[in-house]
């Protein structure tokens, strides 16, 4: 069963506020305003979260996205949760030297299994030096074959391993567009310089990514913060202590950034197509508010770390989708309703924007057999 989008009053105006948070309101004018708005967007399925970030700039396209990140509007790395995400330039590296030793440690099993040891690490990163220093690029490939060549074997998934560690202390990050879901390698200092008002202490950055999260995801309580970022409870506290005035405490544990609009009540009555992994819905500790636990599992069926795709009706999550492969020029789609209705009507405008961001056009519409 679904949640029940017509209960209760305060339920729909909290899904209102964190769509206008969002951005799934008015929107932004570029992607960069998106990222800047959401601080991290999760992005290790680099195609799904081009659509993240389309779905919040009307009238994009992919090449829109792209361009965003060949001008470095916002950077690909491995900031939090020990995955992929869009991140704001001047936030990589204040976040990463709060994250950067938990994560280290969580990986230091998976090192050892792969003979991952400080000399290998230095051996590594020597020639990743070497290889990209002078503004060059290159791709895994190029990469792992480099440190073949070095004595440095990479088979498995040793030479990913050594990739990202060598992001989550600073030296890598993603670069140049290579296809529609890969991305070149590159030197994180050439590639992004740091900014002299990049925050330098954790104090300063906690206070800065809290009160960035809630501009972004608001409302939101310090749990939902701690999951969104992986950080301690602990360290989620000292961030609303450290945030101050800048986050102002709202209904039920709940938390809004002190600058945020008023929500766009509005927005409560638009309908949305998200990738998979869209912070809508990815971006909460506890999803309650916009989906039942029954629904969260069919949008991520057998709990495999795999998302769907989801529709969006009033700040509800209804449904899931799948796309079929490009036929003629144009592509159809499937939706699987959690109501047992759905209005593919009321739906085809958010398909149809979907389709031109895709430059394709939208085929069939329908609802998936059961």
């Amino acid at each position: 069963m679904t949640t029940d989008a017509a209960a209760d009053t305060s339920t729909r105006a909290l899904r209102a506020a964190r769509l206008a948070a969002q951005g799934l309101g008015d929107g932004f004018d570029a992607p960069g305003d998106a990222v800047q708005r959401l601080v991290c967007v999760q992005a290790q399925d680099l195609a799904a979260a081009k659509w993240v970030l389309g779905a919040r700039v009307p009238g994009s396209v992919e090449a829109t996205i792209d361009g965003a990140i060949e001008d470095r509007s916002f950077v690909r790395s491995w900031p939090m949760r020990g995955t992929l995400h869009f991140v704001a330039p001047g936030m990589l590296r204040p976040i990463l030297r709060l994250t950067a030793a938990r994560l280290m440690q969580r990986a230091a099993k998976s090192h050892r299994d792969e003979g991952i040891d400080d000399e290998v690490h230095a051996a590594a990163r020597a020639v990743a030096i070497r290889e990209l220093e002078g503004g060059r690029s290159a791709s895994r490939e190029q990469l792992q074959d480099a440190w073949q060549a070095a004595g440095i074997p990479t088979a498995g998934q040793r030479g990913y391993h050594l990739i990202w560690r060598l992001a989550v202390e600073g030296l890598l990050c993603c670069g140049p567009v290579e296809t529609r879901a890969r991305q070149r390698f590159v030197l994180l200092d050439e590639w992004s310089p740091a900014a002299p008002d990049e925050p330098e202490t954790a104090e300063e950055t906690l206070a800065l990514l809290f009160a960035g999260y809630l501009r972004g995801h608001g409302p939101a309580t310090v749990r939902d913060f701690a999951w969104w970022t992986g950080l301690t409870l602990t360290q989620a506290r000292t961030a609303v202590d450290a945030a101050g005035d800048a986050v102002v405490a709202v209904a039920d544990g709940r938390f809004v950034a002190a600058d945020a609009a008023d929500p766009v009540v509005r927005a409560a009555s638009s309908r949305h197509v998200l990738a998979p992994f869209d912070e809508y819905f990815l971006g909460y500790g506890d999803r309650t508010a916009f989906c039942s636990p029954d629904d969260a599992l069919r949008v991520v069926p057998g709990k495999n770390g795999l998302f769907l795709p989801i529709l969006v009706s009033a700040g509800e999550v209804v449904g899931t989708w799948r796309r079929s492969p490009e036929r003629r020029g144009a592509t159809s789609v499937a939706v699987a309703s959690f109501t047992g209705a759905v209005d593919l009507d009321a739906f085809r405008p958010a398909f149809e924007a979907w389709a031109r961001f895709w430059s394709t056009d939208l085929g069939d519409l329908s609802v998936a057999d059961r």
